[in-house]
């Protein structure tokens, strides 16, 4: 029986508020620092050779914690470069906090900020329709393909946008993670339209040959995460009206003790050239 759940996508401020508190629980953006540290130099070695600016496209860079790790890696390698970072994000309270941070952060001085309030399909369209197509040293989707229709498509889009040397960092759940097991196990009493599924369906080379791109595995940490914030991980509002059917407290209580079990994602970076 198909569920008549609603997904949280459907409510923004609570999907954004279910996020922090998600990132709260978890060590998510500290693994991500791991992989920063150790994985991200060796991937932009090249982007900036004999370039006088570095451009930079970050897709669905949220509030700007993970965006500014990896700016801080590209002045390393290449000091005294300038820097152009635009950021695609659909959410304004992102975007205010992404500029909040921007603002007490030091050493961004070599670095113009531009901001664009739409979703990737929206810009990819935009860039289409206007013809305003420009070649990019780095693009970077972290944990974003998730809310994208068709993920070729899209991958198609942005490869073309590399320049000369240009990397396209793309972060994802794996498809042998906890999180694929999670929504095999549940996945019949979730919103069948959420995209999240058709995501962990597949694993991410799965999406890049799909799209016939040369792509390297970046392997990284165990990226183990221990997650407690049930409704982002399934993706629902928790509802009680109308027709909507209960979740009991045994199966509450069997789904939190399965995420604290059995999820350990390990993202999945993909490096594509």
């Amino acid at each position: 029986m198909a569920s008549s759940m609603r997904s949280l996508f459907s409510d923004h401020n609570r999907y954004v508020e279910s996020f922090r508190r998600f990132l709260n629980s978890s060590t998510e953006h500290q693994c991500m620092q791991e992989f920063m540290d150790k994985k991200l130099p060796g991937i932009i070695a090249r982007i900036g050779d004999r370039k006088s600016e570095i451009k930079i496209l970050s897709i669905g860079g949220g509030a700007g914690e993970i965006d500014l790790q990896i700016l801080s890696k590209v002045q390393i390698q290449y000091p005294g470069i300038h820097i152009n970072n635009e950021v695609v994000e659909p959410s304004a309270e992102q975007i205010a906090k992404y500029k909040e941070l921007v603002a007490k952060t030091s050493n961004l001085e070599n670095i113009k900020f531009a901001w664009h309030k739409e979703t990737s399909s929206e810009y990819q369209n935009r860039i289409i329709e206007k013809k305003e197509f420009q070649k990019w040293d780095f693009i970077h989707m972290i944990q974003m393909l998730y809310y994208v229709k068709d993920i070729p498509a899209t991958l198609k889009f942005f490869h073309s946008l590399l320049a000369t040397n240009a990397k396209m960092l793309i972060i994802l759940v794996s498809g042998i993670s906890g999180w694929d097991k999670l929504w095999k196990k549940y996945g019949s009493r979730l919103p069948q339209d959420d995209l999240c599924q058709s995501v962990c369906k597949q694993k991410g080379n799965d999406l890049i040959t799909e799209g016939k791109k040369k792509h390297q595995m970046a392997k990284g940490s165990d990226w183990e995460n221990s997650l407690d914030f049930s409704h982002f991980l399934k993706n629902t509002k928790k509802v009680r009206q109308g027709n909507e059917p209960e979740i009991t407290a045994s199966e509450e209580t069997s789904w939190d003790r399965f995420v604290w079990a059995r999820l350990a994602t390990h993202g999945f970076p993909i490096c594509v050239s």
